[in-house]
């Protein structure tokens, strides 16, 4: 046996991991529906200005990053992103959505939509605290 030093993990050596830890998990809670979910905002020339990106797992989507390009920020297009969200996971059967978000990024938004604060890491990054944040909606 062998244990090696902390580098950045060999693209195999990182795929049996994550096989392992899945088959691992899986033997206590079953196989689960998990998907990547995007949206996006595009311009009239076809140029991405904002999106959403998430995944579901575990029976939750985890909202993973919202970002909206200055020139249409306070147009409602973060609001319409979350919406469009929580309408899918609802399609998909999914009530329980997560987040994070930090001091500097939008944490009144998320608020004013209804999520809630369930944690928070000070000094994460440094000089500034994340927030980890829910909702949880009716099917």
């Amino acid at each position: 046996m062998e244990l090696t030093k902390p580098l950045p993990p060999e693209e195999q050596d990182f795929e049996v991991l994550k096989l392992g830890l899945t088959i691992y998990n899986e033997s206590f809670t079953g196989s689960v529906f998990k998907e990547k979910v995007s949206s996006f905002v595009k311009n009239e020339s076809g140029i991405v200005v904002g999106g959403i990106l998430g995944e579901i797992n575990w029976n939750w989507m985890h909202i993973q990053g919202l970002w909206i390009d200055e020139s249409i920020r306070k147009d409602g297009w973060g609001s319409k992103l979350i919406a469009r969200f929580e309408q899918y996971a609802l399609s998909k059967g999914i009530a329980n959505i997560r987040l994070e978000t930090t001091t500097f990024q939008a944490l009144d938004f998320y608020l004013k939509l209804g999520y809630s604060v369930f944690g928070e890491l000070p000094d994460m990054p440094s000089g500034h605290t994340s927030y980890f944040l829910k909702k949880q909606m009716s099917i």
